[in-house]
């Protein structure tokens, strides 16, 4: 008697799942679609899925190359700021040669000749590295690489040039690293 209790629950069970199960897709819209409709839609799918694809990796190249652009550049401009660095701390240096150069009277020595050798060698190393001296004497003054720290009156001198120089300037490339420290005439 069990038996038959437990097979028509189930029976009732099944049927009430199945007219749920037709409710269910009474209520659903049937949408009929044919096979060349969804082909169509999943290719438009896949086409604008790959146009967003291409377009990511288009920003990923272009980024990388600014950032290697962005790189070089900082090398470069680090590069130059150590030169420049180092240069400014070795031009006392190379003023003292040029001062003992100056005031040495017996052109014979050899001392004097030694010194003068390591001056111009120093000049010859500054020059492989891009490092130059500013031109100032008998030049118009340019605020941009010369310091002026006198003014004359001189009638036999143009006006603004300069006409002495106490401390030479130098330059690398078109930066200055060092001004001309100079007096005008006016």
């Amino acid at each position: 008697m069990n038996e038959e209790i437990n097979e028509n629950i189930n029976s009732e069970e099944l049927e009430e799942s199945t007219a749920e199960n037709e409710n269910t897709a009474e209520e659903a819209p049937k949408e009929e679609t044919s096979p060349e409709e969804s082909l169509e839609e999943k290719l438009e799918a896949a086409e604008a899925r790959a146009k967003e694809s291409f377009d990511k990796y288009l920003r990923q190249v272009a980024e990388f190359d600014n950032y290697r652009r962005r790189t070089t550049a900082e090398k470069a401009s680090m590069y130059s700021n150590g030169v420049r660095d180092t240069v400014e701390k070795l031009l006392p240096v190379i003023d003292n040669f040029e001062r003992a150069v100056d005031s040495a009277s017996d052109k014979e020595d050899t001392l004097y000749k030694g010194v003068e050798m390591i001056l111009k060698q120093l000049r010859e190393m500054l020059a492989s590295i891009g490092v130059e001296e500013i031109a100032a004497e008998g030049e118009p003054f340019d605020p941009n690489y010369h310091n002026a720290v006198m003014h004359i009156e001189d009638e036999k001198c143009d006006t603004n040039v300069v006409v002495e120089v106490f401390q030479k300037g130098y330059k690398m490339g078109d930066k200055v690293i060092r001004h001309s420290m100079v007096k005008v005439a006016n």
